[in-house]
């Protein structure tokens, strides 16, 4: 669930809680309304943690390879196995 989605739950539920007189038999709707701003900004708080986590720039840890050396010649006996 993204941002958004969050956002519209702690909407829905602020209007379930403050703004509805409804009575439903079995059912509390300001409780239910509470129970989606909680979970809605639970969400923001995951959303913002893991967003803040995506911007750390993290170096490269590989080491930089320089192929400026001279070339290799491999004859067979300079690398020890044709000793």
């Amino acid at each position: 669930m993204g941002l958004g989605g969050c956002i519209i739950l702690i909407a829905v539920g602020a209007i379930l809680t403050f703004a509805t007189d409804w009575d439903m038999q079995g059912v509390n709707l300001d409780l239910v309304g509470v129970i989606f701003m909680i979970v809605g900004l639970i969400g923001v708080a995951t959303f913002s943690s893991i967003a803040r986590r995506r911007r750390v720039v993290v170096p490269p840890a590989t080491p930089v390879v320089d192929d400026t050396t001279r070339p290799h010649h491999r004859d067979g006996y300079s690398d020890g196995y044709g000793v």
